[in-house]
């Protein structure tokens, strides 16, 4: 943080050129920089550092140990013309890295908040919008805009100047090209890409980082042909998939993530 802090709450810092609510609640070990805003009902974690001019509007809670950097904004009105002032939420998991301006809406009536898991990194000018939900570890590349209702899965990647269109969900250990539009669902494992999207096959390299056994990938891999390049419907393809499967978990949750689509797959 920059400048030389000059008043201390409980044991969190914060610069004197800030705004701190007097219903929002600091951590120990907080900091916040020059200029920012903390507004009502306002939670942050342990070890938090909040940038020089962040907006935390209110009704947002902060994990421990995340960091916010200059310009973001979090906690403010959902961009929904439905949107009623109704009491709703905005959830940010521990670790999490949220970069230059940012922005990040609370939720609406629909879900009452929108979340974001533990040890995400959200790069500059990304978007998160009402009832999105992120899991863990997902990194948004900059300028990546999520619509409302959007659903991402954990250890997923989202490529820079990436829409997504609302609605739609991003499986667990996907990866988004930058520069896509997606408009359906990309299926967990998977590498997408392009304008309109296609798949490009599992995302192979990503799942042997991530500890992902040989004989995994490879039935991953059987399955991802039996369901998209034998030509068959993706019914039938999801159907011939599970009596291949074996009781492999991960395949398993790729036929099952499929078959719970209901704005169709990227294919």
């Amino acid at each position: 943080m920059t400048g030389s802090p000059a008043r201390s709450d409980g044991e969190a810092v914060v610069h004197p050129t800030a705004i701190v609510d007097a219903g929002a609640e600091l951590g120990p070990g907080v900091t916040v920089g020059p200029w920012a805003i903390i507004g009502p009902d306002v939670r942050v974690g342990r070890g938090a550092q909040i940038g020089p001019r962040v907006l935390i509007e209110q009704k947002t809670t902060i994990g421990e140990g995340c960091r916010i950097f200059n310009g973001a904004v979090l906690g403010t009105d959902p961009q929904d013309l439905k949107f009623g002032d109704e009491e709703t939420w905005l959830h940010v998991g521990d670790r999490t890295v949220i970069r230059e301006f940012a922005t990040l809406n609370r939720g609406t009536a629909a879900a009452g908040k929108t979340v974001v898991g533990s040890d995400c990194v959200l790069m500059a000018y990304t978007h998160v919008a009402h009832d999105c939900v992120l899991g863990d570890h997902v990194i948004l590349s900059n300028a990546a805009n999520m619509a409302g209702h959007v659903e991402i899965d954990d250890w997923a990647i989202v490529g820079g100047v990436t829409p997504i269109h609302q609605f739609v969900r991003i499986g667990a250990h996907a990866f988004i090209g930058g520069g896509s539009r997606i408009p359906q669902d990309v299926p967990p494992f998977c590498r997408a890409a392009g304008n309109p999207p296609k798949l490009y096959g599992l995302n192979s390299v990503g799942l042997e980082r991530r500890g992902f056994s040989a004989d995994v990938r490879r039935a991953l891999k059987q399955a991802y042909r039996t369901v998209l390049m034998k030509g068959l419907t993706v019914t039938r393809g999801v159907e011939e998939a599970r009596v291949q499967a074996d009781g492999v978990a991960e395949v398993l949750h790729f036929l099952d993530f499929i078959s719970a689509s209901e704005r169709g797959i990227t294919t």
